[in-house]
């Protein structure tokens, strides 16, 4: 799902954002009945993004491409084949909507948390034929679990404020919140 590997990323985020991780045989999802092709029910946006909503969400807030999103998903290639998935692995993946595939950054926008949504993701929104990821028309379902709120860095970072501590080496330091153990 990576498509900005230049970009500043936490280490965490690009493990969980790059891997595609082949999913074992006995914990493949069965693909959709309709993996193949969109519906015609489904919405289609400009860019030829297909997506059904298969569950309405019950939270009112649409991420925004630069939001960081918590999700589960399974994504699938046209002929069935399952590539990736969260479910097997027990465990929600956090991610920046701005690292991620183009069909993922723009259909995550549609939806509010707590929907899960199946996309079709025409290739050049996907991985655009590079090597080593699935290829052509991609299709996922995603449940988005929540939109993840980022902390805002403090507005002057060009000095250590004035009550901060400053060691021998120069480095700079301030106790935010006091500790409570040894």
């Amino acid at each position: 799902m990576l498509k900005r590997a230049h970009r500043s990323v936490s280490v965490l985020a690009v493990l969980t954002a790059v891997a595609v991780v082949p999913v074992a045989a006995n914990d493949d999802i069965p693909a959709p009945s309709d993996v193949a092709a969109a519906p015609q029910s489904a919405e289609v946006t400009a860019s030829g993004l297909a997506s059904v909503v298969l569950r309405e969400g019950s939270g009112s807030r649409h991420p925004q491409a630069d939001s960081w999103v918590r999700v589960h998903y399974s994504g699938w290639t046209t002929d069935g084949k399952m590539f990736d998935s969260s479910i097997p692995r027990g465990a929600s993946i956090t991610l920046p909507l701005d690292r991620v595939i183009d069909g993922w950054t723009e259909g995550l926008q549609l939806m509010v948390e707590g929907e899960k949504r199946r996309l079709w993701i025409p290739a050049e929104l996907a991985y655009a034929g590079r090597e080593g990821r699935p290829q052509g028309m991609l299709v996922f379902d995603i449940e988005l679990v929540d939109l993840v709120d980022q902390p805002v860095p403090p507005a002057d970072l060009t000095a250590p404020p004035p009550n901060a501590e400053i060691h021998k080496k120069g480095l700079a330091s301030k106790v935010l919140q006091p500790g409570h153990g040894d």
